[in-house]
């Protein structure tokens, strides 16, 4: 009996290890399938937290039906867990592929990301009943002492791979390619365990339909990973008019130009960030002109040197290079601009089309590029400036309702110098009326004095900006350093007048712990 232990003990253990394993394994690539919907969603809707909260609630819904529909397969635990093990792989590592597929061809990204949470949470609630059956025929111990060695390799697995999607499988693999891979992984761990560890309890036809089933699915995966690139770029290109001439999913943002012939000779280049139109280049010029000259002109009038520059000017965003462009014309002038994206900064510099457009303003020596997030270097900076342009994507996401903040807005107050200006773009009154006067009202409340004003943007429609002071609201006027394309004295004056039904609303403030703006932008321009 004694020498029966010894040979039995070694391999008890070897296999509660190997089983624990592959929970730990399991539960890292069933935290990744969350995390990678969580995620697309970001991308492709905007909004993190309602995303968050649609994959998550659904999810645990799910596995909670998952785990009490495990229980009559209990009795054929081994083959359930495999069939299951293998759905979820099949389904998981597809997911953000077949998500992908729904937005781009169908527009039906939330009914069907409501779908593939819902069967992702079932398959993996199933999981644990089933594994804790196959941990207590390994070694029988005590069911509390069971859950705990289960629930502690779950939670660690879950800790890891929560930590590798963002700095592994994101920047190497990519939101596609990523959920493949894991998906390979997963479907590898349980054909380990059943085939490896659990041979015996198969019969020989529930062997060769596991086995027959495993190598289509790792077949599926196998494939899918090898076509992911070029699905990417056709379902990409099905969600623009025009041709994609460069793209580049970056850990921020998804990042396309578009390009099409216009007239004889003429090219309309058009920039998308998460799908969000920032510029056409056929009327660009309408929107930087108003966004820069009436904030600088007053600089100019004050500067030290007789009226002819201004000290120093911040912009933040505008990582296309074209606002500071505008900038630029002014001779003498200190700009730093401050981008979160780097990958957007190397595109505004090497890019011939972005170029082009920007006047290689993003490679003059004069300008200051800084790599970070706005909010956060504001807080670490003393420096005061004699203009501050912000130029940031809509409010309509909520990475950036941040920058659309009372607590933003009284950073920009206090880097700006005495008399200083701070513009901001802010949006369609015409068409986010809300949003745009609630911009109005969270500037006003960092103690700054506004001026509205707005001007015709074909290809965005009535686009509108606000102009501060820290003092009185100050006027819009020009000292314009050469010829403007559209802007001019008269084209100003007419700015800062507001039709009969697009008057000032009376709005409250958008704060960090109230994101007002956030519901506005993104109520309004559900509509259109």
């Amino acid at each position: 009996m004694t020498l029966l232990a010894e040979h039995t003990a070694p391999r008890s253990r070897f296999a509660r290890v190997g089983l624990l394993a592959v929970v730990f394994v399991c539960a890292a690539c069933g935290l990744v399938y969350e995390l990678a919907l969580v995620s697309l969603g970001s991308y492709l809707i905007g909004n993190t937290a309602t995303q968050a909260s649609i994959v998550l609630a659904v999810m645990v819904f799910a596995m909670g039906i998952g785990s009490l529909a495990a229980k009559p397969l209990q009795r054929h635990a081994v083959t359930a867990f495999a069939a299951i093990e293998l759905a979820l792989a099949l389904l998981g590592g597809l997911s953000v592929l077949a998500l992908y597929a729904a937005f781009a061809y169908l527009s039906l990204y939330t009914q069907a990301l409501v779908v593939v949470a819902f069967v992702l949470g079932l398959l993996i609630g199933a999981e644990i009943p089933l594994l804790m059956v196959l941990l207590q025929r390994i070694r029988k111990q005590e069911a509390g002492s069971a859950v705990a060695d289960l629930f502690a390799a779950d939670y660690i697995g879950a800790l890891i791979g929560g930590l590798c999607f963002p700095f592994v499988l994101l920047p190497v693999f990519g939101q596609l390619r990523g959920a493949i891979v894991v998906g390979l992984v997963n479907a590898i761990a349980g054909c380990f365990l059943v085939f490896v560890m659990f041979r015996k309890s198969l019969t020989r036809t529930g062997f060769a339909v596991l086995s027959a089933a495993a190598i289509a699915v790792i077949a599926v995966l196998v494939a899918a990973l090898l076509y992911a690139d070029r699905f990417e770029v056709t379902a990409r290109q099905a969600l623009y008019r025009d041709p994609i001439v460069a793209a580049e999913r970056t850990q921020y943002q998804d990042i396309v130009i578009t390009e099409r012939r216009i007239g004889s000779g003429g090219r309309d280049t058009r920039l998308y960030l998460n799908g969000d139109l920032q510029f056409a280049s056929s009327d660009e010029y309408r929107y930087h002109e108003a966004l820069v000259h009436p904030a600088m002109a007053d600089a100019v009038a004050r500067s030290s040197d007789g009226g002819s520059t201004p000290a120093s000017v911040l912009v933040l965003g505008g990582g296309d290079g074209l606002a500071l462009r505008e900038v630029l014309r002014y001779p003498g002038v200190r700009p730093t601009l401050v981008e979160l994206d780097p990958a957007m900064i190397q595109l505004a510099r090497t890019d011939p089309r972005l170029l082009g457009l920007n006047r290689n303003s993003m490679n003059d020596p004069r300008a200051r590029v800084v790599t970070a997030d706005a909010f956060t270097w504001l807080r670490q900076q003393h420096e005061q400036y004699d203009v501050i342009i912000v130029d940031m994507p809509d409010a309509d996401e909520s990475a950036t309702a941040k920058l659309y903040s009372t607590e933003f807005y009284s950073l920009a107050k206090a880097h700006s110098a005495p008399g200083g200006r701070v513009v901001v773009q802010s949006g369609s009154p015409y068409f986010a009326p809300k949003s745009y006067w609630c911009i109005g009202s969270t500037l006003r409340s960092a103690g700054l004095a506004i001026t509205p004003y707005h001007v015709d943007v074909p290809s965005f429609g009535d686009w509108g900006f606000f102009l501060a002071d820290q003092g009185a609201p100050p006027e819009l006027h020009l000292r314009a350093p050469g010829p403007m394309r559209f802007l001019s004295e008269s084209e100003l004056s007419a700015a800062a007048v507001f039709p009969l039904d697009r008057q000032p609303l009376d709005m409250p403030p958008s704060t960090l712990m109230d994101p007002r703006i956030l519901r506005y932008a993104q109520g309004e321009w559900a509509t259109y």
